[in-house]
């Protein structure tokens, strides 16, 4: 209620500022065209040669915001997630944008299953010893 007794529409203050739903930020979308595991560490890195996103109409400013913060260094998913507050889930989406749009790659982590075990790391640097 306001101080005029009239119901507030508003329900945010002025320091809010304008306030954008996630879903509205991935147009409803819960995976991208080039959808593919996204796992918290995988690295996010702007491709070389890849344009200024700002010229792109089909980008919003979440999209470039992501490629900016990773054409210096490299950042994970989580790590975009917390610098632009975000949920991880519209994160990856957006990601996956840029990838299909080619603006950058992302660099995934090797799966336990395909590093080398640990006893036969031991047998290699006993062997190297023995010499």
């Amino acid at each position: 209620m306001s101080a005029d007794g009239q119901a507030s529409s508003r329900w945010f203050d002025e320091e809010a500022g304008p306030v954008v739903r996630p879903y509205a930020m991935t147009r409803g979308r819960t995976t991208s065209a080039a959808q593919h595991r996204l796992d918290l560490i995988a690295v996010v890195v702007t491709e070389p040669d890849a344009g200024d996103p700002e010229t792109d109409p089909t980008l919003s400013p979440e999209h470039v915001d992501i490629v900016e913060l990773c054409r210096t260094t490299p950042q994970s998913v989580a790590e975009l997630a917390a610098e632009l507050d975000l949920p991880v889930g519209v994160v990856r989406v957006l990601i996956g944008d840029l990838v299909h749009a080619e603006f950058v790659h992302v660099n995934r982590p090797v799966p336990p299953a395909e590093l080398p075990d640990e006893s036969i790391l031991r047998d290699v640097i006993n062997g190297l010893r023995a010499l």
